[in-house]
């Protein structure tokens, strides 16, 4: 398990590949419901350049609904086992469902309710020595875009992942197993997710790695014109993510792998 530094671990820039397993995901929902198709992509991502595959059972797409720890487990185990060996991270808030990708190998657990969800979820991450993602949601998946508020979006997200990762670090998680996701999409409206980009800096500041999750989302698309997008194209994903890096970012979330490390590659090259 975890032995080095997360920032060690993932030094930036460092490409995540999304596996969701779900029927309903926004982007790819259903496209990798099977195991066997869902383990040959990773294998591709892997082989484009991520650094560690998100595998995901629940969606947590706007207005999703969640599923049951059974469901869950049902879902994302065959995709394990088939990676079993390979560099994973469980997208879960369920404590039983990140013990069993654990005990698969998985070496990260990404959690969108940041240890609100599961009391019992900071124990077994603690315990197991895993890197653990604490991410900024407002309300939940299935009613975070109904009219999302801030007085200063950056701010309150900043103070929660602070309050979050005190708590993490005082249930028992190193500071240096633990990165920051401010959310993008989650919660916010078009205005504050380019908000959250042009100051990300100012998260990168509390001293963690962050991580930035952008690829495909609906606010680029409707950054672009067209207000009833549900997705972003690979062009507007990839400027995200190089402006995300300029800013600082470590870890990159993202579907089109093969592209967007190329563009990392670039963008690192330049800066350095």
């Amino acid at each position: 398990m975890a032995i080095e530094p997360l920032a060690q671990r993932f030094p930036r820039p460092s490409v995540m590949g999304v596996l969701n397993v779900t029927p309903d995901s926004f982007s790819d929902g259903g496209v990798h419901f099977d195991p066997a198709v869902a383990a040959v992509a990773a294998r591709h991502m892997l082989e484009a350049g991520a650094a560690i595959i998100d595998i995901g059972g629940e969606s947590t797409r706007p207005g999703a609904g969640g599923v049951t720890l059974v469901e869950e487990l049902r879902r994302v185990e065959p995709v394990l086992a088939a990676l079993h060996g390979s560099p994973m991270s469980i997208d879960t808030s369920k404590a039983g469902v990140a013990r069993v990708a654990l005990q698969y190998g998985a070496e990260m657990v990404n959690d969108i309710t940041a240890l609100r969800h599961d009391p019992e979820l900071a124990d077994v991450v603690a315990e197991s020595n895993a890197y653990l993602c604490l991410m900024h949601m407002q309300g939940e998946p299935q009613t975070m875009q109904h009219a999302p508020t801030y007085t200063d979006v950056v701010s309150e997200v900043k103070a929660f992942l602070e309050e979050r990762l005190a708590f993490a670090i005082e249930a028992g998680i190193p500071a240096e197993r633990i990165c920051l996701d401010p959310g993008i999409g989650f919660g916010k409206t078009v205005d504050h997710c380019v908000e959250l980009l042009q100051r990300l800096d100012e998260i990168v500041a509390i001293g963690q790695p962050v991580l930035v999750g952008l690829s495909r989302k609906s606010f680029l698309g409707k950054l672009l014109g067209d207000p009833a997008a549900t997705q972003g194209p690979l062009a507007a994903s990839i400027a995200g993510a190089v402006a995300a890096h300029e800013r600082g970012a470590t870890i990159f979330r993202v579907h089109d792998v093969h592209e967007t490390v190329a563009a990392l590659r670039v963008a690192a090259a330049v800066a350095a």
